[in-house]
């Protein structure tokens, strides 16, 4: 990625550089690093940014071929101090109706007043058109919530860290088909445990190496069982990692976590759960992808992140550290009462000594709505269109779906593709522990946001959550 900036030193946008002619990929910039002036200093008196997409693709450039031409994908302000309105309608006719609207506004509103969660920050987006409603308070009896309130957004980090590896692998950075033995040599010759609840010193060789496709597929050996949330007593593999400091059975814990060359070297430490590519195992191989990006970029994994996917879509507000005036109180529902489980002054005020790329993340409603918005209009300017599709679509087979070990399943019957849970109906999302979802609805071109500040629970995710997605359908005559 290369930065165009405007005279002033402004970024405007980001370039790629491809064997074929200059295609613009964002405002302002051209291939051969010249600017379009005029854009140019329209966007800094605005201080606003231009983000450009091919149709389709772009002449010409890395990521696909051909010859189509370029739209206007988004303009939007990205100064803070500046009002930020709901978007009603985009220049391509695409429209939010007043009765999907309300009914959102009318949903959030009505997650309050029951006392479902202290508060909510919902988006509805559909081609250029962006609607957020807000209600509650960012805290118990504290502040109201407010569009650029952050979030713990713990698991909704894994699209964003699947993302960032797809874009090294779309420039020949990393092969998704190598063994992970050369940028992971701690993981070389892996032991893996005769039953995943049994002891540390039952186990057989591999038969292979874990590939780094199965690291976002999470079929790479290692990570979560269902069954392991209900045991009554911890597994060893669990309490052996537990001991390690691995932090990846459990909530999310930075303070506590080594740093990323520590970390993978104790979790080398341990046997694999599974034979590489034999079943679905959750959340480790998210965790080890942000070691393996920042090895195959040679800089630390948030730098990664802000260079490959957070600056390109204008991510200002995604990060492993949060701003504590805008950070929402974290909560948990304890016998019917909400407790406090992190204050803003806590666990993301200051920066982890491992960046987990499986739940590490803040976010805000309008960042998770332009990395929505980017998978939902082909990947541009971040990803491949056929990286994209094949980020969304269903990377599992009848066989890795079927092997759930006794216990519930957390995938729940639905597919995996690379760091997103793929539906039935075509669509993908994922939600993060802490209260938070996000959905991509393909056949209705939907892309939902759903912010809370209190964890699931047995019954899961906050009822708003989903009734934010019913809210956001068209209804059928």
């Amino acid at each position: 990625m290369n930065p165009v900036t405007s005279a002033d030193g402004t970024v405007i946008g980001y370039t790629r550089h491809g064997d074929g002619p200059p295609v613009i990929l964002a405002g302002g910039g051209l291939d051969d690093g010249t600017e379009n002036a005029p854009l140019a200093e329209a966007l800094a008196a605005h201080r606003a940014q231009l983000i450009r997409s091919p149709v389709g693709c772009a002449a010409g450039g890395p990521r696909c071929s051909g010859v189509l031409p370029l739209r206007l994908i988004r303009l939007r302000h990205v100064d803070r101090g500046l009002p930020v309105g709901a978007i009603d309608e985009g220049n391509d006719g695409m429209t939010l109706d007043v009765e999907v609207r309300d009914r959102v506004d009318a949903t959030v509103a009505q997650a309050i007043e029951e006392g479902q969660v202290p508060g909510v920050v919902a988006a509805v987006a559909r081609g250029e058109a962006v609607h957020v409603a807000t209600a509650g308070a960012s805290a118990v009896g504290g502040p109201p919530m407010a569009r650029d309130t952050l979030f713990r957004i713990t698991s909704m980090s894994k699209p964003i860290t699947a993302a960032a590896v797809l874009s090294l692998a779309d420039d020949g950075v990393l092969d998704l088909d190598e063994p992970v033995d050369r940028l992971l040599p701690e993981l070389a010759d892996r032991r893996v445990l005769r039953r995943p609840d049994g002891p540390l010193d039952d186990t057989m060789p591999a038969l292979r190496s874990p590939l780094v496709r199965e690291l976002l597929t999470f079929t790479w050996g290692f990570g979560l069982l269902g069954a392991m949330l209900t045991a009554e007593q911890p597994w060893p593999i669990v309490a052996a990692a537990t001991e390690r400091q691995v932090m990846t059975f459990g909530p999310p814990q930075s303070a506590a976590a080594p740093d990323p060359d520590t970390w993978l070297a104790r979790l080398g430490e341990l046997p694999l759960v599974a034979p590489p590519g034999e079943r679905w195992l959750y959340h480790t191989g998210s965790q080890v992808l942000g070691v393996l990006a920042a090895r195959a970029a040679s800089m630390p994994f948030p730098d990664v992140l802000r260079e490959r996917v957070l600056d390109p879509l204008g991510m200002r507000d995604t990060a492993y550290t949060a701003e504590t005036g805008r950070l929402a109180t974290a909560y948990a529902l304890r016998d019917g009462r909400l407790v406090e489980t992190d204050p803003p002054g806590g666990q993301w005020s200051r920066p982890p000594a491992f960046p987990d790329g499986g739940d590490g993340l803040v976010s805000s409603v309008d960042d998770l709505v332009a990395f929505g918005r980017m998978l939902a209009r082909g990947g541009a300017p971040v990803l491949r269109p056929e990286t994209a599709a094949a980020m969304t679509g269903d990377q599992l087979t009848r066989e890795q779906r079927a092997r759930v070990w006794p216990g519930f399943d957390m995938l729940l019957g639905r597919g995996w593709g690379f760091g997103v849970s793929v539906l039935d109906d075509g669509g993908y999302s994922w939600h993060g522990g802490q209260g938070t979802a996000w959905w991509n609805v393909p056949a209705q071109d939907l892309t939902v946001v759903v912010l809370t500040q209190r964890e699931f629970d047995e019954n899961g995710p906050p009822a708003v959550c989903d009734k934010v997605l019913a809210a956001a359908r068209p209804v059928r005559q």
